[in-house]
């Protein structure tokens, strides 16, 4: 009885700390920044589309956001933080082609969990280049995009 009254307040406090947070989408290329206000250091730029959990328990302010991305924890302006919207990637604009229905991820040379490339029938949100091979890729630096699809298409 008494193990079992451990798991569930266990699962209770678990649960309180997760309704706590919620997921954010940045709207464009973001600055994180030490401080909450627009005069401080920029610790790095958080690229476009990036899903962010936001703990709203540690939230002093409802203009800047303390965020954690890839290890670094900052300040974001909430105006450029939006609810993700997760039917807008599989929707008719983005649709998967049929030559792959599955989404993989590597991590880059900065440690960051980036798409790989992947077949769609349109560009779709995020996309940095088109391959050769009709794969988008999702690529933060030019070096390396598409080098085994075939190369570079186009840049988006």
């Amino acid at each position: 009885m008494r193990k079992l009254l451990l798991i569930i307040a266990f699962f209770s406090i678990a649960a309180l700390l997760f309704a706590q947070n919620e997921l954010r989408t940045t709207a464009s290329n973001l600055n994180l920044r030490a401080n909450p206000w627009i005069d401080n250091n920029i610790i790095c730029v958080i690229p476009v589309s990036t899903i962010l959990t936001v703990n709203q328990l540690s939230q002093t302010s409802t203009e800047w956001i303390k965020v954690n991305y890839n290890g670094k924890i900052g300040y974001v302006y909430s105006k450029y933080l939006v609810s993700p919207e997760f039917k807008s990637s599989f929707n008719s604009n983005y649709e998967l082609s049929n030559k792959s229905s599955t989404v993989n991820y590597y991590r880059n040379s900065k440690g960051e969990k980036v798409q790989s490339p992947t077949y769609y029938k349109t560009a779709p949100a995020g996309a940095t280049a088109e391959c050769r091979d009709g794969t988008y890729s999702f690529s933060r630096n030019r070096r390396g995009t598409c080098s085994h699809h075939g190369g570079v298409k186009r840049w988006l």
